[in-house]
């Protein structure tokens, strides 16, 4: 059996616009304004909450310590924020779910290994009605650890009864890329999310333009 596991943020979903909207509401609540922009940070949405804060704040000049004071005293307000309205602007990438489908009926297991909190990630995906499309979800807080460590990987693959010899992670950053080489597995970078056809440089075993193209490379890499 094949474990096709997917990272959240980035690969399965553009997720920034209601994480960029969380990290201003905080901004605004502490008289900043809007600090981040939800189109030329959008990549910074997807490294999560800290990131955006940390971005945040040291535009307002805040650095060293006291940055990561702000950073650590408003990330509960950001996940608070975040998850009153987690599903306002996000969307599954086009063809996301009918690759799932069709994955599935050639017998391939599906998973989700995100650095996003397990609960939130659990809360998104009922919200977008795909909850059922998954038969495991490893997130921040499952474990005492989070990617790039191979252990969530590992766990999501173990959950669906696989196995890493026949298993492939698909992802859109470089903590996936390492997640997965730490893992032994191969990995697919898509180029739609934050860093685009920049991911070629992590060198995957593959890069995915299209979903509609996604079951074709998972059956070459794992044949």
């Amino acid at each position: 059996m094949r474990s096709v596991i997917f990272d959240l943020d980035g690969t399965l979903a553009d997720t920034s616009g209601d994480l960029i909207e969380a990290a201003n509401a905080c901004f605004r609540a502490l008289g900043h304004g809007e600090m981040l922009d939800p189109l030329t940070d959008a990549a910074t949405a997807f490294l999560g909450g800290r990131a955006m804060l940390r971005l945040g704040f040291g535009r307002l000049g805040l650095e060293g310590t006291a940055l990561e004071q702000e950073v650590m005293r408003e990330i509960p307000v950001l996940l608070t924020y975040y998850e009153t309205a987690i599903d306002v602007h996000t969307e599954l990438y086009p063809g996301a779910l009918e690759a799932i489908g069709r994955l599935g009926s050639e017998g391939a297991a599906i998973g989700i290994c995100t650095n996003k909190p397990e609960g939130l990630a659990d809360l998104l995906l009922c919200k977008l009605g795909v909850r059922d499309a998954f038969g495991s979800l490893v997130g921040a807080g499952t474990l005492p650890v989070r990617k790039p460590d191979p252990a969530p990987l590992l766990e999501a693959v173990a959950r669906l009864g696989g196995v890493p010899e026949r298993a492939v992670l698909i992802g859109d950053t470089d903590t996936d890329r390492e997640t997965a080489r730490a893992a032994g597995m191969p990995c697919i970078l898509v180029t739609f999310g934050p860093g685009r056809r920049a991911v070629a440089a992590l060198e995957p075993e593959a890069l995915l333009e299209d979903y509609e193209d996604l079951p074709d490379l998972v059956a070459r890499l794992l044949p």
